[in-house]
């Protein structure tokens, strides 16, 4: 019976960490010389209206779903004029309506969502404009670009210039 048990709440265990409503995915690329990763948890529409209420205006967002979305990099880049040092980031936004977002790469790359976010812990903060789209993106898509990292989710889509 105990043999029965422990099978069990293994496959439960396991049961519930492949089925997740917002599976873990990686983009991984290069840019230049620069290996880039991101880490992200990648929650779908399913018909919700996703910017102004899912992920409210003016808060910080963590850019994904469950743990902290990150973003790698193993040397030093410029992103947009800002020097960022070769390591792991937390990578949150501010979204804000009918003006540019704010992107933020936190020192704290390890929180559970937006819960764990710091303000004192930023290396980086920056104004992106995003551009609106016709083609909804289901599932938050993160890409790897030449010079760039790339965000689609629902009609927006964010470029992050990087080199």
């Amino acid at each position: 019976m105990k043999k029965f048990k422990l099978l069990f709440l293994l496959l439960l265990v396991t049961t519930i960490t492949f089925a997740q409503e917002s599976p873990r995915k990686q983009a991984t690329g290069k840019i230049g010389a620069v290996t880039a990763t991101v880490d992200y948890g990648s929650p779908s529409v399913k018909g919700r209206t996703i910017w102004g209420e899912l992920v409210p205006y003016g808060k910080v967002w963590r850019a994904g779903a469950n743990a902290n979305t990150t973003f790698s990099f193993d040397k030093d880049v410029k992103i947009g004029k800002n020097s960022v040092k070769a390591g792991k980031y937390g990578f949150f936004i501010i979204p804000n309506e009918n003006k540019e977002w704010t992107i933020i790469l936190s020192s704290k790359n390890d929180a559970w969502g937006s819960n764990g976010y710091n303000q004192e812990l930023d290396v980086l903060r920056m104004n992106v404009k995003p551009m609106n789209t016709d083609k909804n993106q289901e599932a938050l898509d993160y890409a790897i670009g030449e010079k760039e990292i790339i965000i689609k989710w629902a009609k927006v889509k964010i470029v992050i210039p990087v080199q």
